[in-house]
């Protein structure tokens, strides 16, 4: 009777233990990396950065250099339907690849028929990067587009909605 007792003593002490974990939130929080490392690893990169107070928040805010290309009506727009379909499919994917390798964070055509075809936003260090990227597109190379590249700055972090 005394090792029953002993036994349902243990088995209720340790059943009754209440577990010690960190809240999700807090693991997260602390998985975080602060703005200071983010511009760190950025600038080591090679890109332009800067931050400032939010005058209504006082949370800082860190800036990134993007570049914007216009993807503009090229002179060369004299291909067959067959020949303007399989170029458009190169060119998705042309696009897909950026935005799957990390140099474009979004693509996209504009809905009027002006001269202005589209944009995307290359995320890399240099103008330069930025513009051979956009010239890799099968379209640019057969000058159905052409491209002009401004540098654009956007709060990192920050989503469109």
């Amino acid at each position: 009777m005394k090792y029953l007792t002993c036994i349902l003593a243990l088995f209720t002490l340790f059943a009754c233990k209440e577990e010690h974990k960190v809240p999700q939130e807090i693991e997260e929080v602390v998985k975080e990396k602060t703005i200071r490392q983010i511009n760190e690893e950025l600038i080591l990169k090679g890109y332009k950065t800067f931050d400032f107070v939010e005058e209504t928040t006082k949370d800082t805010i860190l800036m990134q250099q993007y570049f914007i290309a216009f993807l503009k009506r090229g002179p060369n727009r004299s291909q067959n339907q067959a020949e303007a379909d399989s170029l458009q499919a190169l060119h998705l994917q042309h696009l897909s690849r950026m935005y799957t390798n990390g140099f474009a964070d979004i693509s996209g055509p504009f809905g009027d028929d002006g001269d202005i075809r589209g944009i995307t936003i290359y995320n890399t260090p240099t103008l330069e990067m930025a513009d051979s990227l956009a010239h890799m597109d099968p379209m640019v190379k057969t000058g159905r587009l052409v491209i002009e590249i401004h540098p654009w700055w956007a709060a990192k972090g920050f989503s469109l909605r």
